[in-house]
């Protein structure tokens, strides 16, 4: 994987989460999430500007079964649109269980679910992206991410 900034996006009905990597690709981070709706895109394509991104890297929300449902549709739709918008090289990877890992780090740092609402699409966005930065240093992917189909 080339050297740079990464971001990780979690695609929601109301935010989408987005968080960010250093530039040697070891960590992410949370950056505030944007509103979801017809700006999203263009808000997460001034986002690769400003941090000049190598890639952007999106939640695939799949069922434990694999199979893809509704919020799947939705973020590939949510893809197709933002992947107009930028020429950054943007890719699906699976988000299995991201926000439920990311609500246990929050409570486990002592927020409860209603403080941690305006977090939690952030968070989920810094566990997908991080777990494929985990994947290459390691070789294989880890907890909730991993290559989407």
């Amino acid at each position: 994987m080339p050297p740079g900034v990464r971001l990780g996006i979690d695609v929601g009905s109301v935010r989408i989460g987005v968080a960010r990597s250093d530039a040697t690709g070891v960590l992410a981070v949370p950056l505030d999430a944007v509103p979801a709706g017809v700006d999203s895109w263009g808000a997460v394509s001034a986002l690769a500007r400003e941090w000049e991104a190598v890639e952007i890297v999106v939640g695939l929300p799949l069922s434990m079964d694999g199979s893809e449902g509704r919020a799947a549709v939705l973020a590939r739709e949510w893809v197709e649109q933002l992947s107009e918008r930028t020429d950054v090289p943007v890719r699906l990877v699976d988000e299995r269980l991201s926000t439920v890992q990311a609500q246990r780090a929050l409570h486990s740092g002592g927020r409860t679910t209603r403080q941690s609402r305006s977090l939690i699409d952030s968070a989920s966005a810094v566990m997908v992206l991080q777990s494929v930065l985990d994947a290459n240093g390691s070789g294989e992917f880890s907890g909730g991410g991993g290559a989407a189909p």
